[in-house]
């Protein structure tokens, strides 16, 4: 069982940068793969990021030169970097593990990010 707690969503300007937290349960959080998804009022959920066990690093078109993902395996921590942000990136932001190749199995509460105009 992996717990997935995130951190680090706000409000901010258009433009502006925040960095999103997820800290993981767990003591074989280095053998997980990472990724964060979000959900847009109204819209379905969206695959934002990813990172793997060997810190391979994925991106959906609308992150890619804007956000990075990162993880810190001491801290059993993942981040998601976001920068140029931008309205359409107003979301709930979800933390998501996969431990074992087979899908993202575990999903945290998630995170509000609002961004104004």
């Amino acid at each position: 069982q992996v717990q997935l707690v995130e951190s680090g969503g706000g409000l901010v300007q258009a433009g502006g940068s925040l960095r999103l937290s997820c800290a993981a349960s767990g003591r074989t959080f280095r053998q997980n793969n990472m990724g964060w998804f979000r959900q847009a009022p109204g819209k379905e959920r969206e695959f934002v990021a990813s990172i793997s066990r060997t810190s391979s690093t994925y991106y959906a078109d609308s992150a890619k030169g804007r956000f990075a993902i990162s993880r810190d395996n001491a801290k059993n921590t993942v981040y998601l970097q976001m920068s140029s942000l931008k309205p359409e990136d107003t979301a709930v932001y979800y933390c998501v593990a996969d431990p074992n190749g087979a899908g993202w199995r575990y999903w945290g509460q998630g995170t509000q990010v609002t961004v104004s105009s």
